[in-house]
């Protein structure tokens, strides 16, 4: 499963200890100052291509993992078995992420929270994944991407409506190119247009942007979240899996119907475990992702990820140039980079004013 808002952000790993310590420098050879290299220097280098190597296989993970999910919600039995699906990547999630906090792994430390705390957080969890890939089905691959931009804005807003949490005046003025460029999208991709078919129902309109709203809610939470029980975002997310699969297991009798297992086939078999191994990939990269990247990184992977997946999904579509939803695309990813631009400097510019008042208090 792929999120850019900080408030998901996962904790930063310790600090590579030093190559060579000058009082443990052996006595039986001598160093050339010019040729040794700084071991700061070679710690820096291994972080920078650790993180370029992760970053690559997190955004092929999550393009990989959208199409491959397309692919599997082609079949109509499949279709309807959402809630089934996502209790099954939430199993992935809770082995990958159990695997990784063992001690011979040590990526994290277990921490357990109260079940029944726990529990509003495990519902909106599958929320957050359930209706995006209700949207999924009913929707083309660009649509289903682009309305996800509107996750960033719209969690903003929720946090200046619900905690008070002020947004810069040019972040607002940059949130109306991103609603209007989605309007344009979701018009011409729900209507026929230059002899193209509509690749959008109206079924998938209305799970795309109420699955916004999930995932805007439940970003949200995990911050609340996150500070209420004092866990990293591992521990956060290894005790609500558990618990949004066990309530996954008394919605599918009522939510799913049974497919027909023995005609699907080997080819749907394989999609659906490389969909888990795409998702187990994706949540052990994004350790080293967030690990290693600072505010602009992130934001550009997400803007990196968004674009291939718009493309690609415009390329295997079918559809021209000439498609007018074309502008909508062009208009909401712009408006995206602009308020994620005018939101860093505001978010840079409040850190800095902190540094100074810390200063002048210690004065």
């Amino acid at each position: 499963m792929e999120t850019d808002d900080k408030t998901t952000q996962l904790p930063s790993g310790d600090e590579s200890a030093r190559l060579i310590l000058d009082n443990e420098k052996p006595p039986d050879y001598t160093i050339d100052i010019e040729k040794a290299a700084d071991p700061q220097e070679q710690s820096q280098e291994n972080k920078g291509r650790q993180f370029l190597i992760w970053t690559t296989i997190n955004t092929l993970a999550t393009i990989a993992i959208v199409f491959t999910n397309k692919e599997i919600f082609k079949d109509p039995s499949l279709r309807k078995n959402q809630s089934t699906f996502a209790a099954f990547h939430f199993v992935v999630t809770t082995g990958t992420l159990w695997y990784l906090s063992r001690p011979s792994i040590g990526m994290f430390t277990r921490s357990r929270a109260p079940f029944v705390g726990m529990l509003p957080l495990g519902a909106a969890m599958c929320l957050n994944v359930i209706l995006p890939n209700l949207s999924l089905s009913f929707s083309s691959v660009e649509f289903y991407q682009l309305v996800r931009v509107l996750l960033t804005p719209l969690t903003a807003i929720i946090n200046f409506a619900f905690y008070g949490i002020s947004m810069p005046r040019q972040a607002v003025y940059a949130l109306f190119p991103i609603c209007l460029g989605v309007g344009i999208m979701s018009y011409f991709d729900t209507h026929k247009s230059t002899g193209s078919v509509p690749q959008t129902s109206t079924l998938g309109v209305f799970f795309a942007f109420s699955g916004v709203v999930a995932s805007a809610l439940y970003t949200v939470w995990i911050g609340t979240y996150h500070k209420k029980f004092n866990l990293n975002s591992m521990q956060l997310l290894l005790n609500q899996a558990p618990i949004s699969v066990f309530l996954l297991l008394y919605a599918i009798p009522f939510t799913d119907q049974t497919p027909q297992w023995s005609s699907l086939g080997l080819n749907k078999y394989l999609l659906i475990l490389f969909s888990g191994l795409m998702a187990a990939l994706i949540n052990i990269s994004q350790f080293y992702i967030v690990a290693g990247a600072g505010a602009v990184s992130s934001t550009v992977v997400g803007h990196l990820k968004t674009c291939s997946i718009v493309a690609l999904g415009w390329i295997t579509s079918g559809r021209s140039a000439n498609d007018r939803g074309i502008f909508g695309i062009f208009m909401a990813i712009t408006g995206i980079v602009m308020y994620s631009q005018v939101m860093f400097k505001h978010k840079k510019a409040q850190q800095e004013l902190a540094r100074e008042v810390q200063a002048d208090e210690k004065r």
